[in-house]
């Protein structure tokens, strides 16, 4: 049987990135960042979509020669068809038909969450073996969305809770932007959140029902909290800002945290894996662990480079669709909202 090569694309937000599977397992994932987003505290749409356009060539040869692979070899493209942002998505979705078209090959469109929960899947070597079992439990956390996914199969994911509100990494980048702390904020808060103590600070906590989540009211009490402590001392912030940090870290994975644990709890499910941006955060990583060892848990994190927008996750994604002959037809348009 002739081995299965699958190209890759992410390009729903500020990263562009492409990867190289070989049956299964990462030749090459090459992602080239945009800085010029830092001077306006959050991502600049039009500008994203310009940098796709001048990175996507480079990035996908870089990406083929990296894995030793010739295009004629390839046996599908994988691309990333939602949700994110639409110019930035259509940078990606136009270059994977064009260069589909040109190669006579099939497209596989992907949904950018599904990837995120199945970065876990993507296989750096032959005996790398490490994986969930299904069904298990995802929590999915990012800038954009916190949501609890019942994972199935490949192919079938059931949010079972979501934040009716903000996302936690959207909280932690507000409130980081609240202290002046720059953009982005989650690497910023989780660097000053080592040097702190978490429990110096009480925010306010949600009450939902259910699985569901609730960000917004935890960021208005930091903010406000923020404010009357500045009344009382106008440099505030620099001197506390360590301790600020790690109280706002520790109760938003506080938060996360309670809410797996009570939906694993009621599913009766061992097997729980954390994706998307936030898992890089050191407090989450460390929470999981912790819930590991009290609740027997098997928990899956991800490496690093697989945690930000990414496009291994995109082409293992669109392997296994790949294997199940689920192809995109050329007509179909990215789309900029859809849960998974």
């Amino acid at each position: 049987m002739d081995s299965i090569y699958i190209l890759g694309i992410e390009s729903s937000c500020d990263d562009t990135s492409a990867a190289v599977i070989k049956d299964g397992i990462l030749l090459s994932n090459v992602t080239a960042s945009q800085a010029v987003h830092e001077a306006y505290g959050g991502v600049v749409p039009e500008l994203a979509s310009r940098a796709h356009q001048l990175n996507i060539v480079p990035v996908v040869d870089q990406a083929l020669k990296k894995a030793g692979v010739e295009r004629e070899q390839l046996s599908a493209i994988a691309f990333t068809r939602g949700p994110g942002l639409m110019g930035s998505l259509h940078v990606g979705v136009s270059f994977a038909k064009g260069m589909a078209a040109s190669l006579g090959i099939p497209m596989v469109d992907v949904n950018h969450l599904h990837g995120h929960v199945l970065a876990h899947f993507v296989k750096e070597s032959e005996d790398d073996n490490d994986k969930p079992e299904f069904p298990f439990l995802c929590l999915l956390v990012s800038g954009g969305n916190s949501q609890i996914v019942l994972v199935h199969s490949y192919k079938d994911m059931e949010v079972i809770g979501q934040t009716i509100d903000d996302a936690a990494g959207e909280c932690i980048d507000k409130c980081s932007k609240v202290m002046g702390m720059g953009y982005p904020g989650g690497p910023i808060i989780d660097r000053l959140a080592r040097q702190g103590n978490p429990e110096a600070y009480t925010f306010s906590r949600p009450n939902i029902k259910g699985y569901d989540y609730s960000f917004s009211g935890l960021k208005t009490s930091f903010l406000y909290s923020l404010r009357d402590w500045l009344k009382e001392d106008p440099d505030f912030i620099e001197h506390h800002k360590e301790d600020l940090a790690a109280s706002l870290e520790h109760t938003v994975v506080d938060i996360l945290m309670k809410k797996l644990r009570l939906a694993a709890r009621d599913l009766k499910i061992k097997q729980v894996a954390v994706a998307g941006g936030v898992s890089a955060n050191t407090g989450l990583r460390n929470a999981f662990h912790d819930y590991a060892n009290r609740y027997g848990w098997k928990v899956f994190i991800p490496k690093f480079s697989f945690t930000t927008d990414n496009a291994a996750m995109i082409a293992i994604t669109g392997y296994y669709k790949f294997l199940e002959k689920d192809f995109c037809p050329m007509e179909l348009p990215a789309y900029s909202r859809v849960t998974v």
